[in-house]
């Protein structure tokens, strides 16, 4: 049996994903055989399609870090043929092969049940960018953040994460605040939320001696940017507030003191949605069926196909796409 893959390999001198056949032999060795009806595209994705920044440790490879779909064979007594499962997280599209394939095979302790209230395609519409979300929205309440504190900012508020962030405060009682370099996507993000808008260049400091601390404007902050954006949100953050770091998109460094974390009690957050143990992962994703599902998912997420995704990582590395595009891997 044959089945199509996005396959990722070095083509005319340079890695690029292709539309292939390939049959289950191809498969990495793994306890529990997944029939994929849907992944995602990230931006971690469209970087292991293209050869960049050592995501993919092997080519060819199968990119996506997302897949949701029914178990078809196990060899693990915790899976049987006919179970609903997710995978997201851990090596998955990354060290080894991941969701842009019809099967994909993956040990037991990387599968998540998936919970009985949410479609194979609602979880992916989430995916790892709504778990990274989520878990940054924890993460900040669990160091004291709470609505009546002030306003959060989520910075590159039109990528997944941003986006997803945007829902899940707004719906969580925050006043939301979005950043974004894309103002023809402000009545979307308005739908999903947020109440106010600032430019990347208001959240960027690009002084090369900027004052150490400015006035305070953030209670907390879900950056997916870095670099002179992390810059800014250090310096405007509440005293005792909390910034959550999910995202390189703007860089990898950031210049800073510890001024604000000494004179202010700053938190800085980082988020790693990958290597979470297999009970808090299912604990999460169940919480995010139910009591912390994003209310917007319809305004959130569109459908494309397989052979639809070579054009959307392009758009998404020359930085146009937005929302959660979730990929159907259905025949």
């Amino acid at each position: 049996m044959t089945f199509p893959a996005l396959i990722a390999a070095e083509r005319h001198g340079r890695i690029t994903g292709q539309v292939e056949s390939i049959d289950l032999a191809r498969l990495p060795p793994g306890d529990v055989t997944i029939e994929v009806e849907y992944s995602s595209l990230n931006f971690k994705d469209a970087l292991a399609a293209t050869g960049q920044n050592k995501i993919a440790r092997a080519y060819p490879h199968v990119p996506g870090i997302d897949a949701a779909g029914v178990v078809v064979e196990s060899t693990s007594p915790g899976w049987k043929p006919g179970d609903r499962a997710l995978v997201n997280g851990n090596d998955f599209g990354a060290g080894q092969w991941g969701g842009y394939a019809r099967y994909a095979r993956v040990p037991a302790d990387w599968v998540v049940r998936l919970p009985d209230s949410l479609s194979t395609f609602d979880a992916m519409a989430i995916g790892c960018a709504g778990y990274t979300a989520a878990m940054s929205l924890e993460a900040m309440e669990r160091n004291g953040l709470t609505p009546s504190k002030g306003p959060v900012i989520v910075t590159g508020a039109t990528g997944g994460v941003g986006c997803l962030a945007v829902d899940l405060f707004s719906a969580a009682g925050y006043d939301v605040a979005a950043s974004t370099g894309k103002p023809e996507h402000h009545a979307w993000l308005r739908e999903l939320g947020a109440t106010q808008f600032l430019t990347r260049e208001e959240v960027s400091l690009t002084d090369p001696d900027p004052k150490p601390m400015l006035r305070t404007q953030w209670a907390g902050a879900v950056d997916n940017v870095c670099g002179p954006t992390l810059d800014y949100l250090l310096r405007t953050t509440h005293p005792y507030g909390s910034i959550a770091l999910c995202g390189l998109v703007g860089g990898t460094t950031f210049r800073g003191t510890v001024m604000p974390f000494i004179l202010r009690g700053i938190n800085l957050l980082g988020i790693d949605s990958g290597h979470v143990t297999i009970a808090e992962r299912q604990a999460l994703w169940d919480r995010l069926a139910t009591s912390r599902r994003p209310p917007r998912l319809a305004h959130v997420a569109r459908r494309i196909t397989l052979q639809d995704l070579p054009d959307a990582i392009d758009e998404m590395l020359q930085g146009r796409a937005f929302g959660r595009l979730v990929v159907s891997l259905a025949p």
